[in-house]
């Protein structure tokens, strides 16, 4: 058993569509750059400070790339401020005004979200693409099914994957005409259906990343199923370079349902995977309330590393003979510890959870030194 290694069985593989890379900020997005996870902040954009704080949760939850909304001046007025306090990129959020997006441009955003078709005339779609070359900014065209064109929704009689497509062509058109390349594009739906099957048909057309999502999801249990079915499938399929999960729930959420995606798929490793089950008759301690305390007890580990916990014997061996460490639940309130899938030693029942945890900060010490501690060793710092 090895840690989170990414060696991934052949019949795991996932083949990712070749896209061109472009920059957002710092940050790669395409090519075979890893796949990044974005969020949007909730806070007026104008509220600078509750607008960081807001980005500092999910800096801390993991974000790549932050969203925060521009629709007056106000907002771009404290753009300086937050693009200066944030520790990642910053995409404004325009949608038609042109000067919103030249002034978010100069504030030092890392990118436009924008509909060009939106935006005006040919100028004013000039004088924004100007705005973004002199600033070194990368744009998003954003095409929604809930914000399509009215002649389009007249040609097709309906949003339908080929409206979506076509708007986002149409779209592309308008900045390559201004000689400007270094943009992605997002073809989103609150449908599942309309949004892959337009996804897996613009991936066909263009070269450009795609930024994956599936619009209006809902809340946090429905919303994170919607969007494991729509972007999980696209993943899965090799398409898309870059996410963002819509929840109606607190932005860091989002966050982290976007890595525990990537993370299922194996196209990421970040922070502490679990292993553990729904639990049953058979359970020797709570899992369900054990499994939810080492996930907030753990959110503050990076190091990719995996974690089961089960409440019986079971499919307790199997699983953690597979995982870094492992906790099987036993008889008499005394639970079998495993250390890279090898039973080591039992925990007591009030002990647990405070001994999984220094197990496992001991483990992702030992991961980031880069060395290798013996199972005693990794008893005594738990210890």
């Amino acid at each position: 058993m090895t840690t989170e290694n990414p060696s991934l069985r052949p019949w795991r593989d996932i083949e990712r569509r070749k896209s061109r890379q472009i920059m957002v900020g710092d940050v790669p997005v395409g090519g075979d750059a890893p796949i990044t996870v974005q969020t949007m902040t909730n806070t007026l954009t104008s509220d600078a400070k509750a607008t960081i704080e807001q980005i500092r949760r999910c800096e801390e939850a993991g974000v790549d790339i932050i969203r925060v909304s521009c629709p007056d001046v106000e907002s771009t007025a404290a753009l300086k401020q937050i693009v200066r306090a944030s520790r990642v990129p910053i995409v404004a959020d325009i949608h038609f005004h042109y000067k919103r997006g030249i002034e978010a441009a100069e504030a030092g955003a890392a990118c436009l979200r924008i509909n060009p078709g939106n935006i005006g005339s040919s100028d004013r779609v000039k004088e924004v693409v100007d705005a973004a070359k002199a600033n070194g900014c990368a744009i998003r065209i954003g095409v929604n099914a809930g914000s399509l064109e009215r002649d389009l929704l007249e040609k097709y009689g309906e949003p339908c994957p080929e409206a979506l497509v076509e708007s986002a062509l149409d779209h592309i058109k308008l900045l390559q005409d201004h000689d400007f390349h270094e943009f992605k594009v997002a073809v989103k739906a609150s449908d599942v259906f309309l949004a892959v099957s337009a996804y897996m048909q613009l991936a066909e057309a263009v070269d450009c990343p795609l930024h994956l999502g599936i619009t209006e999801a809902g809340g946090l249990i429905g919303g994170t199923v919607k969007s494991s079915i729509g972007i999980g499938n696209l993943l899965w399929a090799g398409i898309g370079d870059t996410i963002r999960v819509s929840l109606s729930a607190e932005p860091e959420e989002e966050v982290r349902v976007g890595y525990e995606m990537l993370k299922a798929l194996g196209l990421r490793t970040r922070g502490v995977r679990v292993v553990s089950c729904p639990s049953c008759a058979r359970q020797g301690f709570d899992v369900i309330r054990t499994v939810q305390t080492l996930e907030e007890r753990l959110q503050h580990i990076n190091t990719p590393l995996s974690l089961s916990v089960l409440g019986c014997v079971v499919n307790g061996p199997g699983e953690a003979r597979e995982t870094d460490i492992g906790l099987t639940g036993g008889g008499k309130g005394k639970h079998m510890v495993y250390l890279s899938g090898v039973t080591d030693h039992h925990v007591a029942d009030e002990d647990m959870v405070d001994h999984i945890v220094k197990l496992v900060e001991a483990k992702a010490a030992e991961i980031e030194a880069g060395t290798s501690i013996s199972a005693d060793d990794e008893k005594e710092q738990a210890a």
